[in-house]
């Protein structure tokens, strides 16, 4: 019977980041991958004959500087086509606002001095409130606790951190860390194009509005990832997402971990409360002393581990994580180039004209409908370089949002009345666009989620939300990858920091494991 030290369920690339650090320091890793290739949601994949899209995440936005680094990603062929995208907030009329260089720093477009002003000092503001939280992702998340294995040095520097930015800037941080961001919004701001571009980056991937309370922290976990010492913020890679799985799948390998792909795990074996292996589909088993789960922690707990091994009330917990999946993914094979009013195509295009439109296609969805105006984020990676098309052609990927989690129409109703309003917003911003659609692919939440295997096509394993973020993430108990099973560890975006194609979770994840274990 085949048996190793530690087996990691899942390749995506928390698993992969967190299989390549373990590696590093000695561990015999095996990596089991359900799907055909490694990658998790960083594939990219031919949607239509000759147009290529990347599947899900379609941007860089976060990916941890301590993996690009710690896998020496570039040596293993990640490139970039661009980096420092501008965001172009899109209007019907052309009028059209951009957002360049980090966080927005240069607004280029038509407005009057004091909306400038009032920005600038807006951003200042949240940058220096990010300034104290984005130590937080470099770390297992800080339990309530005395003798829970708290990085006290971090959690002591961080705190004279917090204290620095001073009297009143702390009073201003606790009065608006936990209040929404549309009440930021629209006390600072006056431009609809600005407030709703950053209303939507705000909610993009969540299950909220921006009037939801609580929802300004998520504008300020978004900025912390981006702000973590990373210098292709906003980077799209040569080749599409699936150029970072391949070259951390690269990474993994030369680190030599072990990577199975079609070997979907179906149990996950404990014998004297303590983990011994798994056991695949087909009723194969491998034997190791730690399992380190990188998909959903209710996969992991209700299905791989099941009830039984567990006390009830954690399992009860584990039920009650919310993980409503609220975007859809859109693959358009054009035929020509779009015309989005002349707006720049090399880069990151958002149509949410204001907080209001961004509000009310979540309100749409609270009660099982679909948004008549969705908001859209869109990247035409064949504007950057060629290969996603046949020359002259383009593909257009966008997130759409929000999507029905329970819609009361149906799925495929659902799915189709999605399509065709999402269609009609695009061809408002871009004329024509339509004629020019050779395939269109439309993915809901509930193909996500039986695709990648995301409960809930919830690309965060997990709702972002207050009540699930740091030592609430993924529950009470399991919030510092440890799990209460002895061997059984965690590293999916299920836990803390959470989603997005980081790593963050997975190199953390391997910190704490060898930090317990006493490993180098």
């Amino acid at each position: 019977m085949p048996s190793c030290d530690t087996i990691i369920v899942g390749g995506g690339s928390n698993g992969l980041a967190c299989a390549t650090r373990l590696a590093q320091s000695g561990a015999k890793v095996l990596v089991l991958e359900a799907a055909p290739t490694p990658g998790g949601g960083a594939a990219t994949r031919e949607f239509a004959p000759f147009y290529h899209a990347s599947a899900l995440a379609h941007l860089l936005h976060m990916l941890d500087p301590r993996v690009v680094e710690g896998m020496d990603l570039a040596r293993h062929g990640l490139s970039y086509a661009a980096t420092g995208l501008a965001t172009t907030s899109l209007s019907a009329t052309g009028n059209h606002l951009v957002l360049e260089g980090a966080v927005g720093a240069r607004l280029v477009g038509d407005l009057p001095d004091s909306e400038r002003v009032a920005w600038a000092t807006l951003r200042q503001k949240l940058l220096t409130f990010v300034g104290v939280l984005a130590p937080f992702r470099a770390m297992a998340a800080p339990r309530i606790a005395a003798g829970v294995g708290n990085e006290l040095f971090k959690l002591a520097r961080l705190g004279l951190q917090l204290r620095a930015i001073g009297r009143d800037d702390f009073r201003e941080f606790l009065r608006m860390i936990l209040i929404n961001v549309a009440d930021v919004l629209e006390d600072d701001l006056t431009d609809d194009r600005l407030r709703g571009a950053l209303a939507f980056d705000t909610v993009l991937g969540a299950w909220l509005g921006p009037r939801s309370p609580n929802s300004l922290i998520l504008l300020l976990n978004r900025l912390a990832g981006e702000a973590a010492g990373q210098t292709a913020a906003l980077a799209l890679p040569k080749g599409g997402m699936g150029a970072v799985a391949a070259a951390m799948t690269r990474a993994a390998t030369g680190a030599g971990v072990t990577l199975r792909c079609n070997a979907r795990v179906a149990r996950i074996v404990i014998a004297d409360d303590q983990v011994t292996g798994v056991v695949l589909q087909g009723g194969a088993a491998i034997m190791a002393r730690r399992v380190v789960s990188g998909i959903h922690p209710q996969t992991t707990f209700l299905n791989l581990v099941g009830a039984r091994e567990l006390d009830t009330g954690f399992v009860r917990r584990v039920r009650a994580i919310r993980s409503r999946g609220g975007a859809a993914k859109l693959h358009l094979a054009l035929t020509g180039t779009p015309d989005f009013h002349g707006a720049n195509l090399r880069s990151r295009l958002v149509i949410a004209p204001s907080v209001r439109a961004v509000e009310a296609a979540f309100n749409a969805v609270k009660y099982g409908e679909v948004p008549a105006r969705p908001v859209l984020e869109i990247v035409i990676a064949s504007a950057f370089e060629a290969g996603h098309a046949p020359e002259g052609h383009h593909v257009l990927s966008a997130i759409v949002q929000f999507a029905p989690h329970a819609p009361k129409a149906g799925l495929d109703a659902a799915r189709a009345e999605m399509l065709a309003n999402t269609l009609a917003v695009l061809e408002d911003h871009a004329p024509g666009i339509n004629s020019l659609i050779k395939h269109a692919e439309f993915l809901m939440p509930q193909d996500i989620e039986a695709t990648y295997g995301m409960v809930g096509g919830n690309w965060h394993h997990g709702e972002l939300a207050v009540e699930q973020m740091l030592f609430l993430r993924p529950v009470i108990g399991a919030a510092q990858y440890s799990t209460p099973i002895p061997g059984l560890w965690l590293c999916s975006a299920g836990t803390h920091p959470g989603g997005g194609i980081s790593g963050a979770s997975g190199w953390n994840a391997a910190g704490r494991i060898l930090g317990v274990a006493g490993a180098a």
